[in-house]
């Protein structure tokens, strides 16, 4: 919500300004905006396709899953090899269902999973 206070403030907008999903706290990237009855479209217009970049540091594990957390486990990468690393990531490719992890920005009951976490 913080965002769409800004973009009132910015715009001078009085009626209603909705966006297109939440972004992570630690993401980049680009949050669509609509304002007053288009607010009614944003469905059309978040339901491209999306890419998604990101770093990875294998043989760590956080307690947040992300680059924020605590360090909970290492693991020696040693015998890391690409075919490796590109059958482990075969299940993801696609689209798939995945349970989001606690520390996410998903709401349950009204909170978002990382406030419980």
């Amino acid at each position: 919500m913080d965002a769409l206070r800004q973009v009132k403030r910015i715009t001078g907008q009085r009626k209603k300004v909705g966006h297109g999903g939440t972004m992570d706290p630690l993401a980049r990237g680009v949050l669509p905006v609509c304002f007053g009855q288009a607010t009614r479209l944003m469905d059309h217009v978040v339901s491209g396709r999306k890419i998604y970049l990101m770093e990875i540091k294998f043989g760590v594990t956080t307690s947040t899953y992300d680059g924020e957390g605590e360090v909970v486990k290492t693991g020696d990468t040693g015998g890391l090899t690409r075919k490796l690393i590109e059958d482990a990531l075969e299940p993801f490719l696609g689209v798939i269902q995945q349970a989001p992890p606690m520390y996410s920005a998903i709401k349950v009951g009204g909170q978002r999973l990382y406030k419980l976490a």
